[in-house]
């Protein structure tokens, strides 16, 4: 069974919103199936708790809206680290099938006892407006994700 999972999650339909779309298929060659599984889902669900309770290491990537508080630009890679209770089921969904990555954490490690390592990655998208192609900045900075996630699969699987 592969130590890492990484979720590729949003609407490759909604522009920059589908990065981490662009991002997997990059990544699918650069690990070996046996210590890499990638998964490309819409959105998060409360079922991805079971699926992460197997792995080590999780690495959620995302597009992520621009935030003028924190000075964030078009095309900013962001990498942060996070774990159960950060944040997660305390902040319970409206609907089902609303989840964040702290969310899923929380029900893995309630329900399975499981707390994989776990980071989200993120890119600061420009457009979220319906087509299949990322905006220029974000196809720009679409390597530097790349890398970004690489770098910390490889760091992991280097430590025994």
């Amino acid at each position: 069974m592969p130590r890492v999972l990484l979720v590729a999650y949003g609407n490759p339909l909604r522009s920059d919103d589908g990065v981490a779309w662009h991002a997997a298929d990059l990544l699918s060659h650069k690990f070996p199936e046996s210590e890499v599984e990638i998964l490309c889902l819409h959105q998060l669900g409360p079922e991805l708790a079971e699926t992460v309770r197997h792995f080590e290491l999780v690495l959620f990537l995302d597009a992520s809206r621009l935030d003028d508080a924190e000075n964030i630009r078009p095309g900013d890679v962001r990498a942060t680290e996070i774990s159960a209770k950060s944040g997660g089921t305390g902040e319970r969904a409206h609907f089902s099938h609303v989840y964040s990555p702290p969310m899923i954490l929380d029900l893995a490690s309630e329900l399975y006892r499981s707390s994989p390592k776990s980071f989200v990655v993120t890119v600061a998208g420009e457009s979220f407006d319906h087509g299949d192609c990322l905006s220029p900045s974000v196809t720009v900075a679409l390597p530097k994700f790349v890398e970004r996630v690489d770098q910390l699969v490889r760091e992991f699987l280097s430590t025994p």
